[in-house]
């Protein structure tokens, strides 16, 4: 086994462990705490990738930026201590069978997929195709997409700051 396969290895399982670490988890600061290693862990295979700007992006923007704004928000309410009740057994059965039936479907359609390789080699960076593409709405379009992502993540904030300032 080749460094690259085992570095992979260590950050799917690092991203995995630390994912349902901050879903299981019943204390709010540390939840916080396992996404920013799930994070990080991202980042790191983003690196393994060589796709160096997006792992830069996702440790500035949602490592660096999105979960220090969360932990900065759970430390301004002063809910620190805060520890969450377990929940009903029907919402932990209800949850797991909904992740087993996603994780069946995501897997049943990357098993169906016909992964053929690309005999075609990639065309050179063009910074202006890439500011076309990024200022774009249309077919290869990223502003749309931008624009959601920022919704969900001010969807997030609140979310958090709604948790946090939760009264018993």
């Amino acid at each position: 086994m080749g460094a690259n396969v085992f570095m992979f290895y260590l950050f799917s399982a690092t991203m995995l462990l630390f994912a349902v670490l901050a879903v299981t988890s019943r204390r709010i600061l540390r939840a916080a705490v396992f996404l920013l290693f799930a994070l990080v862990a991202t980042s790191g295979l983003y690196f393994l990738l060589q796709y160096q700007f997006l792992a830069g992006v996702q440790l500035a923007l949602y490592a660096g930026g999105i979960v220090v704004m969360i932990i900065f928000s759970i430390l301004l309410t002063h809910h620190i201590s805060h520890k969450f009740e377990l929940p009903p057994l029907l919402k932990v059965f209800s949850g797991f069978s909904a992740a087993s039936l996603g994780a069946l479907i995501t897997l049943m359609a990357i098993l169906k997929y016909p992964f053929k390789p690309v005999t075609t080699s990639p065309a050179g960076p063009d910074m202006r195709v890439i500011g076309i593409q990024l200022m774009g709405t249309g077919k290869n379009g990223y502003a749309l997409p931008f624009e959601v992502i920022s919704i969900l993540l001010l969807a997030a904030m609140i979310g958090a700051i709604v948790i946090a300032k939760k009264k018993n």
